[in-house]
């Protein structure tokens, strides 16, 4: 049985909708549909009632419920303990948003890797739409990122709060100007960014990744909003400035992780995330390789 077909019917059963668990999903409401049909066409049962006042479980669904969940769980073990490689008890599989990798987790891999030698571990970069999606599947078991969703079997914490500040390679520089480059930081950034500036509604320059627009700005002037925590070095060496009297946006970090993944690992994993973030706070971790030049 396709686990891609168990792990649909779960979202429709948590959503109580079809178009909820498409949302989800990040598929089509038909795809879901047809999963759906498949599954009953292998069961030789209905497991949905559908109305016009929505959807309910037969009892026959009621009862693939509880061997859904067991099913699904077995599989993800499995598939940890194949992929663990040869000298290694566990492997734990991480993510986290692109401007969240910089000054902050590459500095959170090498504690895992210290204090964790028996584990082996998997990195992974990815916009928040896709990493929800990864750990939805159970291909990510942990996950670093700015916009989280809460869904079944996913416990979220968090972090810190990210101040997003104007900074620019001028000191001279006023508002928002043709050299001005937007970063796609989020949902909650943009329409941040679509109230303060309603009538900055295109700007010329896109970046999806913070990190390549930081040293696109370095190498060919220009202004963006970034992370306090990730400009700080470069504002001490007058490398960026801040612009004066723009607004800041907060943007909170959270970590989420699989309720599926070993409580031991998740805890000493969580204790030096922890660490490094308040590390982070205090300005204590070394700059970037390019706050140097």
């Amino acid at each position: 049985m396709d686990t891609i077909v168990v792990r649909t019917f779960l979202e429709v059963v948590a959503c109580d909708s079809f178009a909820g668990a498409a949302e989800r999903l990040f598929v089509s409401q038909s795809a879901v549909s047809l999963r759906i049909k498949s599954l009953e066409e292998q069961l030789g049962r209905k497991v949905f009632l559908r109305s016009k006042t929505g959807i309910k479980l037969t009892p026959a669904g009621r009862r693939f419920q509880r061997y859904a969940q067991s099913f699904l769980q077995v599989w993800e073990e499995a598939k940890q303990q194949v992929a663990v490689p040869d000298g290694y008890r566990d492997i734990l599989v991480v993510a986290g948003e692109y401007g969240l990798w910089s000054r902050l987790l590459v500095r959170w891999l090498p504690l895992l890797g210290e204090h964790m030698p028996e584990i082996a571990f998997r990195a992974e970069v990815a916009r928040y739409d896709r990493i929800t999606r990864q750990m939805i599947e159970g291909t990510v078991d942990m996950a670093v990122l700015y916009t989280p969703q809460v869904r079944p079997g996913i416990k979220v914490e968090h972090l810190f709060d990210e101040t997003m500040l104007l900074v620019s390679t001028s000191p001279d520089r006023e508002g928002l100007d043709e050299d001005y480059v937007f970063i796609d930081w989020g949902e909650e950034f943009t329409a941040f960014h679509s109230t303060q500036f309603p009538d900055f509604q295109h700007p010329r320059m896109t970046f999806q990744l913070g990190t390549v627009t930081l040293n696109y700005l370095l190498n060919n002037g220009g202004s963006a909003y970034m992370p306090q925590r990730l400009v700080d070095p470069l504002l001490d060496t007058k490398q960026l400035f801040m612009v004066d009297g723009m607004p800041e946006f907060v943007q909170p970090a959270h970590v989420a992780w699989r309720d599926q993944v070993k409580p031991r690992i998740v805890e000493e994993a969580l204790a030096h995330l922890r660490e490094t973030v308040a590390k982070s706070l205090r300005n204590e971790l070394p700059p970037p390789f390019w706050a140097g030049s």
